[in-house]
């Protein structure tokens, strides 16, 4: 250790004073899993390099997650809210949420990584459900006298084929793993949760959402409010917000026209984030 370290550790003590308490800030926000073109969508790869870096924050008091999410994969949801809590449990700390427009769906998994989660009156929280979306274009192709040809290996690797007339066998397929899903979903909400949840889970788990208000009443939510406000109410006016941020990253034109399908599939993502957006209003 350098004489400069030392001297640095040791200066708070020699003033009879404490450091005061560092909070890692951690921002959330967007759709959840893999996106096209230049929108980056929250996923674990993404974010797992963030994570690491809020928990070596020294010395660190608390991590503090800020989330706007309307949800999306539930697998990078639930790989998010894991590392998360692995980290947690390993140095210690505890994690505070703070949700802003919104957070719903994934962006509700999210917030159950903390041990702690506070909405504005006006937030929209919960949508403890699991959905899937598509379009059917048979009778398009059948007007336009377009012929179908697909080859399997496996009778069911054609399910859910947006161009084949659908089949009720293949539904009843989607909505079990829609079950499973919302099992494990819904497994979490009551793990971490537990006895602060207000209402039977029928009530909880139909996919509304509620304002930040009704969440706290429904026991979904610990308390209403915003970062700054909360954290110095807790730990203290002199409390310390390090904000952890990506590393910003330069895009041309060329880089854009490669990635995933172009300006295709920009605009393709683009149109997918804000059907989840608008969902909530947003």
């Amino acid at each position: 250790m350098s004489i400069s370290t030392a001297l640095r550790r040791l200066l708070p003590s020699f003033l009879g004073g404490k450091r005061p308490p560092t909070v890692a800030v951690l921002r959330l926000e967007g759709v959840i899993g893999a996106m096209g073109g230049l929108r980056q969508g929250l996923t674990i790869a993404g974010t797992a390099g963030l994570i690491d870096r809020a928990f070596r924050v020294k010395p660190l008091s608390a991590v503090a997650l800020v989330i706007n999410s309307p949800g999306g994969a539930a697998t990078q949801s639930a790989l998010i809210h894991e590392r998360i809590r692995l980290l947690a449990e390993e140095k210690k700390v505890p994690v505070y949420a703070f949700c802003e427009d919104v957070a719903a769906s994934g962006g509700y998994m999210l917030a159950l990584a903390a041990d702690r989660i506070i909405a504005h009156p006006t937030s929209i929280v919960g949508s403890i459900g699991v959905i899937s979306g598509g379009f059917g274009f048979d009778k398009a192709i059948n007007k336009l006298g377009i012929e179908r040809r697909i080859y399997t290996a496996g009778a069911n690797k054609h399910r859910l084929d947006p161009f084949l007339p659908e089949n009720p066998d293949d539904i009843v397929h989607l909505k079990s793993l829609q079950a499973d899903i919302h099992t494990i979903f819904k497994d979490m909400v009551t793990g971490r949760r537990g006895l602060r949840l207000k209402q039977p889970a029928g009530d909880l788990f139909t996919g509304d959402v509620w304002t930040g208000r009704r969440a706290l009443e429904l026991g979904l939510i610990d308390g209403l409010g915003e970062i700054r406000s909360t954290l110095k109410a807790e730990l203290g006016e002199k409390v310390r917000l390090v904000p952890i941020a990506p590393k910003k990253r330069m895009f041309g034109l060329g880089r854009l026209l490669t990635r995933q399908g172009g300006l295709a599939g920009e605009a393709l993502s683009t149109v997918e984030a804000r059907g989840l957006w608008s969902r909530f209003g947003l």
